[in-house]
């Protein structure tokens, strides 16, 4: 699972805007630097999306590795619902 926060990096330190629910202590982080005032919202929110696709498919890769699968067709509708995609 992802969770994305935004925050401020100052004098070597992260400050987070938000603190992220339901992590725990000592958990991995990946820290992406964005250039102040050359991103607006929505490609932000393109980025964040992004992250959200891969931490998907690697639970897709676990659930697989765990012999955890479902049928196809309940996969597709879950991203109909999920992406209000048609197909």
């Amino acid at each position: 699972m992802f969770t994305t926060v935004d925050g401020i990096y100052h004098d070597g330190q992260i400050q987070l805007s938000q603190l992220p629910a339901d992590i725990r202590n000592n958990a991995q982080v990946l820290v992406t630097f964005l250039e102040p005032g050359n991103l607006d919202p929505e490609h932000i929110r393109s980025l964040i999306a992004r992250l959200e696709t891969i931490a998907g498919i690697q639970q897709g890769l676990d659930e697989v590795n765990a012999e955890q699968t479902r049928p196809a067709a309940d996969f597709a509708e879950e991203m109909q619902r999920k992406y209000d995609i048609s197909s």
